[in-house]
């Protein structure tokens, strides 16, 4: 692999204050930052990139590439937690086996973000699309993991299925959990209100977007080095799936990229996609439907293992593969 790569992203000023907010928890420094503040950062992100891709989206227009591209994603977003779970269930019950299934089946809006940055650095171009596809991929996972518990715990289930208003809440939980109504209506919004819109809040969307991110990463660091401690109880089977599984999705990803012809740049963003893990939407939406499985291992594993390995090793991995299959710009 291409150690300037790796480089390039690792000295990207985010991805810095996301080790400095590491630094900070490992030397017991009294860094804070206050509670109601990263919930912001994380609203705000989601506004801007959604805004952004449906800007562009339409200005681009409906072409059967971006049919295909967004079939693609619900596809895999339905595809990883199945073959995930089985996988899962070698060593896991089936609760636990599928809410981590279902995190890594949804994606990380700032794995997603980062890639764009490490893109940008690299003067390649992505399509406002690929916003979509990120929005799209979000709900999919959580309905598959509760599909599955179902399917494989019918017995135990039944209690469940027969409450009232059960798969209303499943269904509020997918589409209406607010990191994803907050995306897809950024998304509409940016449709709808075009250039014009685009040119009244693009100070605001842009101007101060990297030092927004610089302060989301930074509290993420803090976040993902006391998480470390999480995972120490789990053995090694969790942490060599948090790194291996991305990896394979990712290959996965960048196959059906070069299958179905998307440029460079959104072949990447694809692949990374593919290879992230939530930490935001679905963790909160499996807290409400799957209580039985412990949050400790589907949050640490996305959060404390599999971001940051994306955000520093995984791009760079999955750009030099883009480019070894001869994914042209």
């Amino acid at each position: 692999m291409n150690s300037s790569l790796i480089l390039s992203n690792i000295l990207n000023p985010p991805v810095l204050f996301f080790f400095l907010g590491m630094l900070a928890i490992f030397v017991k420094s009294d860094l804070e930052i206050p509670a109601p503040l990263p919930k912001l950062f994380s609203l705000y992100l989601l506004l801007a990139i959604g805004f952004k891709g449906g800007y562009e989206l339409g200005e681009s227009g409906i072409s059967q590439e971006v049919l295909i591209t967004l079939f693609a994603a619900v596809v895999m977003a339905c595809g990883i937690p199945i073959y995930s779970f089985f996988i899962l269930k070698i060593k896991l019950d089936t609760y636990n086996a599928a809410a981590i299934a279902a995190t890594y089946g949804s994606t990380s809006a700032v794995t997603f973000i980062t890639a764009q940055s490490f893109l940008k650095v690299l003067n390649i171009n992505t399509n406002g699309y690929m916003v979509a596809a990120l929005a799209l991929m979000e709900s999919p996972a959580i309905i598959m993991g509760i599909l599955l518990i179902k399917i494989f715990n019918r017995n135990k289930t039944e209690e469940t299925e027969n409450q009232t208003g059960f798969w209303q809440e499943v269904l509020k939980e997918a589409f209406l959990n607010g990191s994803v109504f907050l995306l897809i209506g950024s998304v509409i919004i940016g449709i709808l209100t075009g250039e014009k819109g685009w040119e009244k809040l693009q100070p605001f969307t842009q101007g101060i977007f990297y030092g927004v991110l610089s302060f989301f990463l930074l509290d993420m660091g803090m976040v993902a080095a006391r998480r470390i401690k999480d995972l120490g109880n789990t053995g090694s089977f969790l942490i060599i799936f948090s790194i291996l599984m991305p990896v394979a999705n990712a290959i996965v990803g960048i196959i059906i990229a070069k299958v179905i012809g998307i440029p460079q740049g959104n072949a990447l963003l694809f692949a990374v996609l593919c290879a992230s893990a939530s930490y935001i939407a679905v963790p909160a939406a499996m807290r409400i439907t799957v209580p039985e499985a412990n949050p400790s291992l589907y949050v640490s594993m996305a959060l404390a293992l599999t971001f940051p390995f994306n955000i520093i090793v995984g791009i760079p991995l999955y750009m030099n593969i883009v480019k070894a299959i001869g994914i042209g710009m």
